[in-house]
């Protein structure tokens, strides 16, 4: 791979017009060679509208419109497959509340082009490895994000730390090795399932500490119902259910 790679970074997107700007612009200011991806879900507050007008500050920013609330691990397919058609290296997501840092970004794509990583298909940022965290959580999340994560090692096999986190970056031929069109998942628990599948498919993991800072601006999508249902659906796989 080049010292410079070509990189898609993929922001799944539903009301965080407060957050998404501020976002944008340390991306491109930390990876200014970076192509960005909004995926908006039709946000009543004027995230995708905001994206609009901003292409002409940020010519590397290109948002897709949704017809409503369609999913994270939906939205994650998208962008993977314009990654794929588009010959792009690198394939990175985060969320877009700023509880992942683009300087953390900038320093998991630099350990990818490092030659002695050319074999690792996917950098994890990980809150569960040495250095990393978490800042602001309440216990209950805690307990929460700590035992869907044990769950996930013991039925799918994964020898990573943290498997529930969105901050990762992809090998666009990483991949290419599995049918994108076999994710079951629509919501968190693609996480999961994207690693258990690329896990199948013979891929190297890699964890980077990062430390996951609570949203200071808007709401949380997550709840006790997504919850519950990551664990069904992590359970579906560990039972082979999911094929």
């Amino acid at each position: 791979m080049e010292l410079t790679p070509k990189l898609l970074v993929v922001v799944a997107t539903y009301n965080e017009i407060d957050n998404l700007p501020r976002l944008v612009h340390q991306i491109d200011e930390l990876l200014p060679f970076a192509d960005i991806s909004v995926i908006d879900d039709s946000s009543p507050d004027g995230t995708g509208n905001w994206c609009e007008r901003a292409v002409s500050k940020y010519p590397q920013l290109s948002v897709i419109h949704r017809d409503g609330k369609l999913g994270l691990g939906s939205a994650a397919r998208v962008g993977f497959e314009i990654a794929r058609n588009s010959d792009y290296d690198l394939v990175a997501t985060l969320d877009a509340d700023l509880s992942h840092e683009p300087r953390s970004l900038a320093e998991m794509v630099a350990k990818l082009c490092e030659p002695q990583n050319h074999a690792i298909g996917v950098m994890i940022g990980s809150r569960y490895i040495e250095g990393g965290g978490t800042e602001g959580w309440p216990l209950i999340r805690k307990v929460g994000s700590r035992a869907v994560n044990l769950f996930a090692r013991l039925m799918l096999g994964l020898k990573t730390k943290d498997n529930s986190g969105a901050f990762r970056v992809y090998r666009a031929d990483a991949l290419g090795l599995i049918d994108l069109s076999q994710l079951r998942s629509n919501d968190l628990a693609y996480l999961e399932e994207i690693l258990w599948r690329l896990k199948k498919a013979n891929v190297k993991f890699a964890e980077h500490p990062i430390v996951f800072k609570n949203r200071e601006l808007g709401r949380s999508k997550t709840n006790a119902f997504l919850g519950l249902h990551v664990f069904w659906q992590i359970a579906k796989m560990g039972l082979g259910i999911w094929k």
